[in-house]
């Protein structure tokens, strides 16, 4: 589902490989948000509506 597309890794990621990776091109073309792991590219994907991922970056900010 999607095998091609690019991986951004979060700029709120540690350093210690503890990455959160979005797929931006896939929101505009599908309509939901694909979250991975980036430790596990080939794992699981979480799929959430962008008004979920924007309260997710909320969340990240205010703890931050």
């Amino acid at each position: 589902m999607t095998t091609g597309v690019s991986w951004v890794k979060s700029s709120y990621s540690g350093g210690e490989g503890q990455c959160v990776e979005w797929a931006p091109s896939y929101v505009t073309s599908h309509g939901v948000v694909p979250l991975r792991d980036s430790k596990r590219p080939d794992g699981p994907v979480l799929m959430v509506r962008p008004t979920a991922f924007a309260g997710l970056i909320d969340l990240a900010r205010a703890h931050a």
